[in-house]
C-alpha cells in the first residue's frame, strides 16, 4: 500500500467515518489495483504476488512428461492393502467405532476427552462430558494433538550422541550413576521438567526429593500462569489457583487477557460466558462485557467496549479503575494505589462508567487479567474482586494440589549452577528449553557444560539434538498416566493404543530416575490411585477408566483473606506512569494460535489454520497499528528489523486495526529448525529476543524499515462473499446484509431487525420439490455466541480427511478447508468493532451449483442435502464459479499422494479421500447422519433430536452450531430458525439456504454508546 493510497484509506475510516461500514482488510479499503487484480479472478492464485523462483515456463517443462504418465495412472482405483485379524478380537465390530475415555494433559491443564477409535487406531479427539474442563468440547489444539500421535518426525529410538542405542544401555548406564547419586544425596543432579499436575507424577517427585536431597528440579514453561500464581500469593499470602465462572457474571472486565480462547481454562470460560450471551426474544437480558488490551484477541471481538491500551500501561489502568471504585464507596486501601496522579493517556470517562457498571453489579461481575501481566497486577485484581464481593460468587480459589508449577526462577537458578559447574547430570523432562527459554540465559550453550544430559522428548528437537541421550517420550494416546483440572478433578490417562515407537511414558521415566529400574506405568498409576478411590477397588478403578473421571474429587474451595503483606508488595511495584514511546516502543510476546509456543510447530493442520485476529497462515509478522506504520514508512509483508537491548530479528509487517500505538506484537513458536519436515524454518524465533526479566512484554523495542519484501499468506480476502469484482456495487450494497448486528436496546425496541432488510423471491425456473415430508437437515448458527475460535474448523477437517495444501498454495487461494470464518470489521482503524461468521456449504434447496455442473456431480437428495458424487465429477469448477458462497473447494493436485503411512491412520475410514480433479465441499457430515439413522432404524424408531451431532456442533464451546432435522417443530434446530434474529445469507438470491444466521447482538453500556448500530 504506497504512502498515498494508506493516507487515503485512512481518511475513508477516520474516527468520525461511518461506524457500520463492514470491511475485512486495508487492501480492501484502498482498492488498489493489485488487490483489484487479485480477487477479480475467478480462482485467486496471487502468483504474481509472490516471490516464487520458479517461473510458470519452467513448470510446465519440468512437470509435463509427468503429468501425462500420471493422468493414465489417475483412471485406476488406487490400490489398499487389507491385513484380516488372525483371530478376531473381542468387542470390535469391523467398520463400527469405538470410543473411549481419557485425558489430554495440558501444563497445570487436563482436558477429559472421548476418543473415536477404528479398529485400535485413534481418529478423532471429542471432549468428554463428564469432566469439568472440558464438558463435551475442544478446542484446536486439543483436536490437532492426535497428529502429533501419527508424526512421522517422532523421536522413534533411543540415541546416544546421535547414534542408535538402546533403552537397555540407558538402563545400565543410570543404574551405575544412581548408585553412586544415592551414595551422595543427589549431589550435581538435577531435573528440568515441564509443569503438570499428577497425582502419580507429584508422588514420584517427592519420592524423588527424598532419596536425592541434595538435587536441583526446576520446572519452566515458556508460556505459563506463573504470574497469576505469584499475584495470588502476594495478596494471600498463600499458593492457590483461580477458577472463574462467567456464567454468574453480569459484567466482565478482561484486562490483557484472551480468556475466550488462548488463556487457561478456556473451554469452561467460553462456555460460561456464552450462557449470559444467548438470547431467545427481546426480553432476555445480556452480559456485558469490557476488555482492555493492546492488540485485538477474539474475547475482545466479542466486547462491548474495547479499550487499545498498552500492555504495559494495563497496571496504571487498575490503579485508576481502584480510585473510581474508592470514590463510589467501594472499601479500596489507600495503601494498594500508587501516589502519582492519574496519566493523561487513560480515559477517565470510560474509566468512569466502568466502575459504575461494576459497582451496580457487586458480586454479580468479574474482573480478571490474562496471563502477561505481571504479579502485581494479579494482586490487585484479587483485592478488587475482594472489595466488589465477587470471591465465593463469580471466582473461587482453591489449592494447587498435586502441581509442580512453573518456575522462571528456577530456571535461572539452575542456570547459574550448569554455568558455574555445579550440574554433572542433567534430566530434561519434556520440553524444549534450548529453543523456548529466555535468550538471556544462552541455554543451549549450557548443555555442554554438564558431563551428561539427557532429553526425555517426543522429538529429537532442538534441545534433543544436543543432549548426550535423547529418549523417545510416548504420545498421551500410548500412555497410562493421571492428571488434576483446574479444579483439582481427577482424571486418568488411558492408553488408546500401543507406543508405535520405542517409547516410554514419562511415569515410567520419572520411576526409571528414582528407582534405578523401569516399572510398568499401568502399575504405579494403579498404585497411587489405591488411596484415591473409596470402597471397592477394583469397582471404582472401573468405573474411572469407563468415565474418563474420578467423581467429587474437586479440591475444597478456600476462602482466602487479603495478607497485610499486599500493601508492601503493591507499592514496592509501582505500575508506569508512561507510555511507550516511537523512542522506546513496547515490544508483546504472544502465544501463537497456531503453534502455541513453538510444541505444535509440525502439525500442518495448526500451520494452515488461519489465525483468527490477522488471517495469516504459515508465518509469524511484526503486528503494527496503522498510525505507528504510517509514521515509520512501512506496509503489509515490508522486512523490518526487530531490536530489543542488542538482539534483532527480521520479520515482515501486518497492520492491525484497533492496535495500541507504538506496540509492536510477536508471535512465540516460529523459527523452528528441528521441528520436523512441516515445522522445520516456518516464520521467525522471536524467543531470541526474549530474557528471563523480560518473559511478556518490554519497552525499548525499536523497528527500522529495511529494502526487503517478505510475502505472507493471509485467507481473508480469499473466497469472501465481499471481494467478488463481478458486480461490485451490488456486492458493497449486500455487504452490510451478511452480518446483521444491533444493540440489545435496538433489538428490543426493533424485534424483527434481522429480517427487514432481505425481500425473497419466490420465483424459480425449476419446479419447487416438496420438503414437508421425512428427515429434512438444517443448521443455525448463533453469531452472538460464535467466538470465532477456529475449533470448528479443525473437527472439520479431522472429521472430513481434509488435507493441507502448503503456504504457497494457499497464497493463491486453493486452500481446502470446508469451513471458514470470515473476520470483518465495523468502525475507524483506531478503535473498530470484529465480528466473525462460520460459513460453509449453506446447502441451498435452490442451489447454483446444481444448475451448472455437465455431469450432474453434485445434486440434491430427498433430504435438502447437497451432494457431491466425486466419481463422476471431472473438475470444470463451473460449480465454484457459480457458488455465492464461495464455499467450494478444488484439489488441484493429490494432496494426500506423499503422506506418510503412519499419518495415514489418523484418516477417518468412514471418509472417501478425494483426488486431483475433484471438488468437495461441507456435506453436514452425511457419515454421521447415515450412522444414525442406521441405529434408529435398527431400533426400528426415528432419530431423536440431538441424537446426531455434527462435527464443528459437537466441538463448539458456546454451542453457537445446532443441527438437526427442520421438519419437527420440537427440535432445537426449528425453534432457533423460527427466532426473530433468524436470516439467511444472501437469501435474496432465492438459493433458499438450509443453514441460517442468528444475528448479533451487543450490549453497550448506554452512557458509552455514542455511534448509532443498523437495526
Amino acid at each position: 500500500m504506497s504512502p498515498m493510497s494508506t493516507e487515503k484509506a485512512l481518511q475513508q475510516l477516520s474516527p468520525t467515518a461511518d461506524p457500520k461500514k463492514y470491511w475485512t482488510s486495508l487492501g480492501q479499503i484502498e482498492q488498489s489495483p493489485e488487490f483489484q487484480k487479485m480477487v477479480e479472478r475467478e480462482f485467486p492464485e496471487g502468483a504474481s504476488e509472490m516471490t516464487d523462483p520458479m517461473s510458470r515456463r519452467r513448470f510446465i517443462n519440468l512437470m509435463g512428461a509427468s503429468m501425462a504418465l500420471a493422468g493414465l495412472a489417475s483412471c485406476r482405483r488406487p490400490v489398499e492393502k487389507i491385513i484380516p485379524y488372525v483371530i478376531q478380537p473381542e468387542q470390535i465390530t469391523p467398520g463400527i467405532a469405538q470410543r473411549y475415555a481419557t485425558t489430554m494433559p495440558f501444563g497445570l491443564s487436563a482436558f477429559g476427552l472421548t476418543v473415536e477409535s477404528h479398529e485400535g487406531r485413534p481418529t478423532k479427539l471429542e471432549g468428554n462430558h463428564l469432566h469439568p474442563a472440558s464438558m463435551g468440547r475442544a478446542d484446536a489444539f486439543i483436536q490437532a494433538s492426535i497428529l502429533d500421535l501419527y508424526d512421522p518426525d517422532r523421536s522413534q529410538l533411543v540415541q546416544k550422541n546421535g547414534k542408535k542405542a538402546t533403552w537397555a544401555a540407558f538402563v545400565d548406564f543410570w543404574s551405575k550413576l544412581y548408585v553412586s547419586y544415592l551414595n551422595n544425596g543427589g549431589q550435581g543432579l538435577a531435573i528440568l521438567s515441564e509443569s503438570f499436575a499428577s497425582p502419580t507424577l507429584y508422588r514420584l517427585k517427592q519420592n524423588f526429593t527424598q532419596t536425592f536431597p541434595k538435587a536441583v528440579w526446576a520446572t519452566y514453561e515458556p508460556v505459563s500462569d506463573e504470574n497469576i500464581f505469584a499475584g495470588i500469593s502476594a495478596a494471600t499470602g498463600q499458593s492457590l489457583q483461580p477458577n472463574y465462572d462467567y456464567s454468574k457474571a453480569n459484567v466482565v472486565l478482561a484486562l490483557d487477557s484472551d480468556f475466550l480462547m488462548m488463556d487457561s481454562e478456556n473451554l469452561t470460560a467460553a462456555r460460561g460466558f456464552a450462557t449470559g450471551r444467548r438470547v431467545a426474544s427481546e426480553t432476555d437480558s445480556m452480559n456485558r462485557l469490557y476488555v482492555v488490551e493492546p492488540a485485538f484477541t477474539i474475547t475482545g471481538g466479542m466486547a462491548d467496549h474495547r479499550l487499545r491500551l498498552q500492555s504495559g500501561q494495563v497496571g496504571t489502568f487498575l490503579a485508576t479503575l481502584a480510585k473510581a471504585l474508592q470514590r463510589q464507596n467501594v472499601k479500596v486501601d489507600n495503601r494498594w494505589l500508587p501516589a502519582q496522579n492519574e496519566p493523561s493517556s487513560i480515559d477517565t470517562a470510560w474509566i468512569k462508567e466502568l466502575a459504575r457498571d461494576l459497582v451496580a453489579n457487586q458480586s454479580q461481575s468479574l474482573i480478571v487479567a490474562g496471563r502477561r501481566q505481571p504479579a502485581e497486577v494479579h494482586a490487585l485484581v484479587f483485592a478488587l474482586n475482594q472489595s466488589l464481593g465477587n470471591i465465593g460468587k463469580t471466582v473461587v480459589y482453591r489449592a494447587l494440589n498435586d502441581a509442580a508449577a512453573p518456575s522462571t526462577e528456577s530456571l535461572v537458578e539452575l542456570s547459574k549452577a550448569l554455568k558455574s559447574g555445579e550440574v554433572e547430570t542433567l534430566f530434561i523432562l519434556g520440553g524444549n528449553p534450548a529453543y523456548s527459554a529466555p535468550a538471556d540465559l544462552a541455554f543451549d550453550k549450557l548443555l555442554t557444560t554438564a558431563k551428561q544430559t539427557i532429553h526425555f522428548g517426543k522429538n529429537a528437537d532442538e534441545t534433543g539434538s544436543l543432549t548426550t541421550w535423547q529418549l523417545p517420550q510416548s504420545h498421551y494416546l500410548e500412555s497410562w498416566g493421571d492428571t488434576r483440572s483446574a479444579d483439582g478433578t481427577a482424571s486418568v490417562i488411558q492408553p488408546l493404543i500401543e507406543p508405535l515407537f520405542d517409547s516410554r511414558n514419562t511415569v515410567e521415566m520419572l520411576s526409571l530416575i528414582t528407582t534405578g529400574a523401569l516399572p510398568k506405568a499401568y502399575d504405579v498409576v494403579r498404585e497411587t490411585w489405591n488411596s484415591l478411590i473409596p470402597g471397592n477397588f477394583e469397582a471404582g478403578w472401573r468405573r474411572v477408566l469407563h468415565d474418563g473421571v474420578l467423581a467429587d474429587s474437586a479440591t475444597p474451595v478456600i476462602h482466602p483473606a487479603i495478607d497485610k503483606k499486599l500493601a508492601t508488595f503493591l507499592q514496592a511495584h509501582p505500575f508506569p506512569a508512561t507510555s511507550a514511546t516511537a523512542a522506546s516502543m513496547e515490544i508483546i510476546f504472544t502465544a501463537s494460535a497456531s503453534t502455541f509456543d513453538g510444541r505444535f510447530a509440525n502439525i500442518g493442520w495448526l500451520q494452515e489454520l488461519p489465525d483468527p485476529n490477522t488471517k495469516l497462515t504459515w508465518d509469524n509478522a511484526a503486528l503494527l497499528s496503522h498510525t505507528t506504520a504510517q509514521k515509520l514508512g512501512v506496509k503489509n509483508e515490508d522486512l523490518v528489523a526487530v531490536e530489543l537491548k542488542g538482539r534483532m530479528i527480521s520479520l515482515p509487517v501486518w497492520i492491525m486495526p484497533g492496535q495500541a500505538d507504538w506496540t509492536v506484537v510477536v508471535a512465540l513458536g516460529y523459527g523452528r529448525t528441528k521441528a520436523g519436515r512441516i515445522g522445520n524454518y516456518i516464520g521467525q524465533n522471536t524467543y531470541t529476543l526474549r530474557t528471563s526479566e523480560s518473559l511478556h512484554f518490554t519497552r525499548g523495542a525499536k523497528i527500522t524499515p529495511t529494502n526487503g519484501i517478505y510475502a505472507l499468506a493471509c485467507t481473508q480476502d480469499f473466497h469472501g462473499l465481499d471481494v467478488e469484482k463481478l458486480a461490485s456495487e451490488a456486492i458493497d450494497r449486500r455487504l452490510p446484509t451478511l452480518i446483521r448486528e444491533a444493540t440489545l436496546a435496538e433489538y428490543r425496541n426493533h424485534p424483527e431487525f434481522a429480517g427487514q432488510e432481505s425481500e425473497f423471491p419466490n420465483n424459480s425456473m425449476w419446479p419447487d420439490w416438496k420438503y414437508d415430508t421425512g428427515y429434512q437437515w438444517g443448521m443455525s448458527i448463533d453469531l452472538n455466541v460464535c467466538t470465532g475460535c477456529n475449533a470448528c474448523t479443525i473437527a472439520c477437517q479431522s472429521e472430513n480427511n481434509i488435507p493441507i495444501v502448503g503456504k504457497r498454495q494457499v497464497a493463491k487461494g486453493r486452500e481446502m478447508h470446508w469451513l471458514r470464518l470470515d473476520r470483518y470489521y465495523s468502525g475507524n482503524l483506531d478503535a473498530p468493532q470484529m465480528v466473525f461468521e462460520p460459513v460453509g456449504c449453506q446447502q441451498c434447496e435452490m442451489a447454483p451449483c446444481e444448475q451448472v455442473c455437465p455431469v450432474a456431480a453434485t445434486t440434491h437428495d430427498a433430504e435438502g442435502l447437497n451432494v457431491m458424487t466425486y466419481n463422476r465429477c471431472v473438475g470444470t469448477r463451473y460449480c465454484s464459479n457459480n457458488c455465492p458462497y464461495k464455499v467450494r473447494r478444488f484439489n488441484f493436485f493429490n494432496y494426500t499422494k506423499d503422506t506418510p503411512e503412519i499419518a495415514r491412520m489418523a484418516m477417518n475410514p468412514d471418509v472417501t479421500v478425494r483426488f486431483r480433479g475433484v471438488m468437495e465441499k461441507c456435506t453436514y457430515c452425511l457419515q454421521r447422519i447415515n450412522r444414525g439413522k442406521q441405529v434408529a432404524k435398527k431400533e426400528n424408531r426415528e432419530v431423536r433430536d440431538g441424537e446426531i451431532v455434527v462435527a464443528c456442533q459437537q466441538t463448539c464451546p458456546t454451542d453457537a452450531i445446532v443441527f438437526g432435522n427442520i421438519n419437527d417443530p420440537d427440535s432445537q434446530v426449528s425453534k432457533m430458525k423460527k427466532q426473530n434474529r433468524d436470516y439467511g445469507l444472501l437469501a435474496e438470491l432465492n438459493t433458499r439456504p438450509r443453514t441460517s444466521y442468528l444475528a448479533k447482538l451487543r450490549n453497550p453500556n448506554p452512557e458509552l454508546e455514542l455511534s448509532n448500530h443498523r437495526g
